[in-house]
């Protein structure tokens, strides 16, 4: 019997429509004749899901019994019974209650795939297995109902049902997913816009994954050689050589031309393990590959070219970048080179770039820093080579021409260029000094045992006379040439490091860093010292002091002490202890010097440009304290000095009604200037930095009650379960911070519409929303609302003199929390404090309806 085809509808979040899409196809299929039935599909009382489920036959559900409550579930025995070419099961993921044929919906599914039949069913991508975690560090919801990833890789057919979560919440908030009294607190917790927005990239690029799974599955079985550009993918050929850097960042532009586009590195290594690479070259290619988005490849392969070739076809690579040849212009004598190979063998599939670098035609050998114009090793090497070697070499003469007759010597002149051998190798390793002292050997050893008469200093052909002088002559030369490269080596060596470094001072000038301990350090590990310090004094006469340090050798106090001193100014010196620099180095000293006492400055003026700030902010606060004071606090004073003065007359007889009246104006007025007063003093609190919050484990239930007593009773509505983990706060500034938000929210919110004060978990922080309904704040003003004496809109003068939400974020941000404004569904403004939970009490997962994780 064959395997029924399993047909996938995959959704980032509930609520996209996979379960409208899933009996759209049920319908489609109907109406050309196939026996499609419903074996389980749940609509979740949402109307346009319940009409579609209309002209499909149902399969009776199986009723359970668990722990006093009845549930019902697919019933597996009556679907195979029924035996339907097409069944239609919902939820792939859930877990089935205890008693039923299996443990999960996807084993029941399993079971009818088995049997033939076809199924259609719908997931939510994080209810994959392998993504949990990486779904509950977005959410802080874990999910507990998940199906393996090979179930869902398996199926025949995926269709993703996508949607964009403005839309989703648009939908959430008209009641179209769920119920009106969830519908807040869904939005405000797993269908927030940050996690509806990652949920849909991971669906969108697991889906992107298997379709391109499929694509290679179909290549392969069709033997498909030819590359299809479905979409962008760039592999960068490398040599392990300092131009794949180069390549790495041009292929990651081009990939950046194309929507999706993917970068693929390639080493190719030999299969007999032998490289020229550099391993900590191909370390920071891999880095800096990975760190673009792409992926590094190793592949063995002897031929280079046809292994980068079937690299490309075997990821089905549209382009492949490689760099200019390193090799010198007779090395192509070999061959035509890689890059040169893969672009004539690539064919009209794939397209070669060939990018320029710095490293072109130097050849392959890969670059050795060195510090000095030559190592000691070599010029040991040469001084042995220039003053044992010609001894050896004459001895191993004297002892070959001892055993032939005298006619049958090597000859004047290959001995001569035997000793110029030497001469040219002594040079090549020690340079001048150990050439010129083999040259001067070489003519010696060839004068007295070479030259007719041998055995003396006297020369009779004044042709040998002539080749000796020659010999030397070249010896020296050679030397001559091999030092002036050494020299020009290190000089050119030097020339661009002190580039480097130059280039990175101009670097951190452009980029306005002003972090003068890491330039102080970058200072002691260019120049290899123990400390270093910046020195600075007011006058002549007063003493040094240090500005900055870096380094853990002994402190440098003043100049004299230290080894190296580089004056900048007449009242600053860069001062640095460890060893005496060579007048070379003094150059990029100063460019360091310099930077140092710009970064000293810029560093004070930043201070200055911060106190200058805080003297603005504390001239803008009095100004508007005492327009508060002049107006505000006058207005109920002067209201509660006419209450007084009337009863205090003596020529008008109030009745107790009256009498009441104006004692009630008198407590509203000390109300208003007690609560005026109070904001007040807690704004110069927070201004100070006197705000000390004595943080303890806090029970939000407790403390929001005893917040509401300034707002008008039936006003508020409370949704604060006692589930709720503690809160680490301070309850008096906690306390204050929600009296003041609630009271804002009463106040903006209209007068028969009830202010809704709930709180709910979030990973490891707790949340307290204030809903109103009121009239809202655009986005550009949302930062305004909480800075001092700032009231939105068009609010009497009364009202207050707008420090309540000031105060608010100040005690919040005290505590270690936040506070944030936000729109509420349907119209108003949500404030939303969050704090930090304590391990008191677990934490539980926000109250959703019960098919939410399913």
């Amino acid at each position: 019997m064959a395997r029924g085809k399993l047909r996938i509808y995959l959704g980032a979040a509930p609520g996209v429509g996979k379960t409208y899409a899933m009996l759209s196809e049920a319908h489609r299929r109907a109406e050309r004749g196939t026996d499609c039935v419903v074996a389980f599909v749940e609509h979740h009382d949402r109307p346009r899901t319940e009409v579609m489920l209309h002209g499909l036959e149902p399969i009776p559900r199986k009723e359970l019994e668990y722990r006093d409550a009845v549930f019902t579930e697919m019933d597996v025995n009556a679907v195979l019974k029924r035996r339907p070419a097409v069944a239609l099961v919902d939820e792939l993921a859930h877990t089935n209650v205890p008693g039923s044929r299996n443990p999960k919906r996807w084993q029941d599914v399993e079971e009818l795939l088995d049997a033939g039949i076809d199924v259609i069913t719908t997931v939510n991508i994080q209810h994959l297995e392998s993504l949990g975690d990486v779904v509950e560090s977005i959410t802080g919801v874990r999910q507990r109902e998940t199906v393996p990833d090979e179930i869902v890789r398996r199926a025949d057919q995926i269709e993703l049902v996508d949607m964009s979560p403005q839309a989703l919440r648009r939908r959430m908030a008209h009641g179209n997913i769920y119920k009106s009294d969830k519908v807040d607190a869904a939005l405000s917790n797993y269908f927030r816009p940050g996690n509806l927005t990652a949920l849909r990239e991971l669906a969108l690029l697991w889906t992107a994954d298997r379709v391109d799974e499929y694509l290679q599955q179909y290549r392969g079985e069709h033997d498909i050689r030819s590359t299809w550009q479905a979409r962008e993918r760039i592999v960068v050929g490398l040599t392990g050589g300092p131009e794949g850097r180069t390549l790495i960042r041009r292929a990651a532009r081009l990939a950046e031309k194309g929507a999706g586009g993917e970068v693929l590195a390639v080493y190719i290594s030999r299969s007999d393990g032998l490289t020229s690479a550099s391993p900590k070259e191909l370390a920071v290619q891999r880095t800096l590959v990975e760190d673009l988005g792409g992926t590094f490849h190793q592949v063995v392969g002897d031929d280079v070219p046809q292994a980068l070739l079937d690299f490309a076809r075997s990821v089905n690579a549209t382009q492949i970048v490689l760099g200019v040849s390193r090799r010198r212009a007779w090395q192509y004598a070999f061959g035509p080179g890689v890059s040169a190979t893969v672009a004539r063998e690539s064919g009209p599939d794939l397209d070669v770039h060939i990018v320029t670098h710095e490293e072109a035609a130097k050849g392959r050998g890969l670059p050795v820093a060195r510090g000095a114009r030559l190592s000691r090793s070599r010029i040991i090497a040469g001084w042995l080579v220039g003053v044992v070697g010609p001894v050896l070499l004459t001895l191993l003469l004297i002892s070959v021409w001892n055993t032939r007759p005298a006619d049958d010597g090597p000859g004047f002149a290959n001995e001569v260029l035997l000793f110029l051998t030497l001469t040219v190798g002594a040079a090549l390793l020690g340079g001048l000094l150990p050439a010129l002292a083999a040259a001067t050997a070489g003519s010696l050893l060839l004068n007295y045992f070479f030259t007719p008469p041998t055995h003396t200093w006297i020369i009779d052909d004044p042709a040998n006379v002539l080749a000796i002088i020659v010999f030397f002559a070249v010896g020296v030369s050679v030397a001559s040439v091999v030092d002036l490269a050494a020299r020009r080596t290190h000089q050119a060596s030097r020339l661009r490091a002190e580039s480097e470094t130059l280039s990175f001072l101009a670097g951190s000038v452009l980029r306005g860093e002003d972090g003068l301990e890491a330039l102080l350090e970058r200072v002691r590990e260019t120049f290899g010292m123990e400390s270093v310090a910046l020195l600075e004094r007011g006058s002549e006469v007063e003493p040094w002091a240090c500005a900055g340090r870096a380094g853990t050798a002994r402190t440098i106090e003043r100049p004299v002490d230290a080894d190296v001193d580089m004056p900048v100014g007449d009242h600053l010196v860069l001062a640095l202890s460890g060893r005496v620099l060579p007048a070379e180095d003094r150059r990029v000293l100063a460019a360091f010097a310099a930077q140092a006492a710009v970064v000293l400055d810029r560093q004070r003026l930043k201070q200055e440009a911060g106190q200058a700030r805080e003297l603005a902010e504390g001239n803008r606060i009095r100004t508007a304290l005492l327009a508060a004071v002049s107006h505000d606090l006058r207005t109920p004073l002067a209201t509660i000095k006419a209450a007084v003065t009337s009863l205090r007359s003596d020529d008008i007889e109030w009745s107790e009604e009256d009498q009441a009246e104006l004692l009630a104006s008198i407590d509203e007025g000390t109300d208003r200037l007690d609560h005026l007063v109070g904001n007040l003093l807690d704004m110069s609190r927070l201004q100070t930095g006197t705000v000390t919050p004595l943080i303890r484990d806090v029970d939000l239930d407790e403390v929001v009650p005893m917040a509401l007593g300034g707002v008008p009773e039936g006003s508020v509505a409370l949704e604060i379960p006692e589930t709720l983990p503690m809160v680490a706060a301070d309850p008096g500034l906690l306390e204050r911070a929600v009296a003041n938000v609630v009271e804002n929210a009463v106040k903006y919110g209209p007068e028969n519409e009830v202010v809704l004060v709930s709180a709910s978990t979030l990973g490891d922080r707790v949340e307290l929303r204030v809903v109103d309904r009121g009239p809202g704040v655009p986005d550009e003003a949302k930062e305004r609302i909480f800075e001092p004496f700032q009231r939105y809109g068009d609010v009497p003068r009364g009202a207050g003199v707008g420090l309540g939400l000031a105060v608010a974020r100040g005690f919040a941000e005290a505590m270690g929390g936040t506070l944030v404004a936000d729109d509420t569904p349907g119209g108003g403004m949500t404030m939303v404090l969050t704090l930090k939970s304590t391990p008191g009490r677990p934490p539980v997962p926000p109250d959703l309806p019960a098919h939410f994780t399913s």
